[in-house]
């Protein structure tokens, strides 16, 4: 849960085509993969919370301890990092959308976590074939910039952002996107209350202050 890579202070090109903007942004910890089925099913057990059955039915899986856990509603995803702050002594969150992007683009503004070349063969994604989630290790050679993995395909992530409304935000694209949506600046508006199958998260810690 707590492999994390650092994302650098510094300013970054982020936004979409003909909507960019260059932000500055203070250095993060970012987690390496998404969180998996085996990190929220310790978060259950502990919490003492009855999931939702299609989770359920996840976290009990022979087979899935290592693909990225779904079907979590963001009220979940947010007591899961305060579990988490607990269990690490350290301050955790999701990240916010700028960091998440960051995290994926680098500063050098890639279109996806490897590049600017589309390739299928690096994420679980429409193109791929997989037709399912697929263990959050699977694919190191589609690394983002920084080390973090899993940042384009395999599933959406929640971040800290605010969608219209009282909607929240999700990025990343998964396993039944295309090459469209995995692109790292997209992001989508998503209903909190709703876990579907193709949303996860990963988490970001605060550095220390001595670090």
């Amino acid at each position: 849960m707590n492999d994390c890579v650092e994302l650098p202070a510094g300013t970054y090109p982020l936004g979409e085509p003909g909507e960019e903007r260059e932000v500055t942004l203070e250095r993060v910890l970012i987690g390496r993969w998404p969180i998996t089925n085996r990190d929220a099913r310790r978060f259950f057990a502990a919490a003492g919370r009855d999931a939702a059955p299609a989770l359920a039915a996840r976290l009990e899986a022979p087979g899935l301890a290592d693909h990225p856990v779904t079907d979590v509603s963001f009220d979940e995803v947010v007591s899961f990092c305060r579990w988490a702050t607990d269990e690490l002594g350290r301050s955790v969150r999701l990240p916010t959308g700028d960091e998440w992007e960051a995290a994926a683009r680098g500063d050098d503004g890639r279109s996806w976590p490897w590049g600017h070349t589309f390739d299928p063969e690096r994420c679980a994604c429409a193109e791929s074939g997989w037709g399912w989630t697929v263990p959050v290790n699977a694919h190191p050679q589609g690394a983002g910039p920084f080390g973090a993995e899993q940042l384009a395909g395999n599933v959406w992530e929640w971040v800290g952002d605010r969608g219209p409304d009282s909607w929240r935000v999700v990025r990343g694209g998964s396993w039944l996107d295309h090459a469209w949506g995995l692109r790292s600046s997209r992001a989508l508006a998503a209903d909190p209350l709703r876990g579907t199958p193709t949303t996860g998260f990963r988490i970001a810690i605060e550095p220390r202050s001595d670090a």
